[in-house]
């Protein structure tokens, strides 16, 4: 890629970074239901998931299942479905967990289950192959690795602005700490948060080419 595709793509990456999205939502009400611990961990696990879509496109994985539109029903659904499964046991949980529990098991189980979110989300996929195909140059040699390169980059400004609200989600959390019974009204605000957004999963469209 010549310098100013570079620029172009890294302003505009960094301007779809720091808008707030579904990404950053759903790391938000996992910091404000478990802590920080469960944060990082969450955001660990999207960023890797996030990586698995930017895989998948670069070979061409991701444009077979955004044609079909069985497969990417399918995908949704399951995304879906794991969302309000997830949003249900933190719902159920907000009472009987413990902030001296919160710990290396709760980060653990996050991190898998952040994986496994962004992984099924068939929104990820549209939009790396949406977005980073402006910029890639089909005359340099290997454009699957130009995707995979930039979407790689993508990822890891995602992930910078996940460890920012990460920190004040924190920040407004610790504020309920001392109040069990705000703590828990909070932990199950944040089980219906995830619930809408396996929600807004389940009734995402499949693009359609123009």
């Amino acid at each position: 890629m010549d310098g100013v595709n570079f620029s172009l793509f890294l302003t505009a990456a960094l301007i779809i970074a720091a808008v707030p999205g579904p990404g950053i939502f759903y790391v938000a009400a996992r910091t404000l239901s478990g802590g920080t611990a469960t944060g990082i961990a969450s955001t660990a696990g999207t960023a890797l998931g996030g990586t698995v879509h930017v895989i998948a496109g670069g070979i061409g994985i991701s444009a077979i299942i955004l044609a079909s539109a069985q497969l990417f029903t399918l995908l949704k659904l399951f995304g879906a479905l794991y969302l309000v499964w997830l949003a249900i046991r933190t719902f159920r949980e907000a009472g009987t967990l413990k902030v001296a529990q919160e710990g290396d098991a709760g980060a653990g189980r996050a991190f898998y289950e952040g994986i496994l979110v962004e992984a099924l989300n068939p929104k990820t996929a549209a939009f790396f192959l949406a977005f980073i195909p402006q910029f890639i140059d089909p005359t340099a040699a290997s454009p699957a690795l130009q995707f995979v390169a930039l979407g790689l980059i993508s990822v890891t400004l995602n992930t910078l602005a996940d460890l920012m609200v990460i920190v004040f989600a924190t920040s407004a959390r610790y504020r309920f700490t001392t109040q069990p019974l705000l703590l828990r009204r909070l932990r199950q605000g944040s089980g219906l948060f995830i619930a809408g957004l396996g929600i807004s999963l389940a009734l995402a469209r499949r693009p359609t080419a123009s």
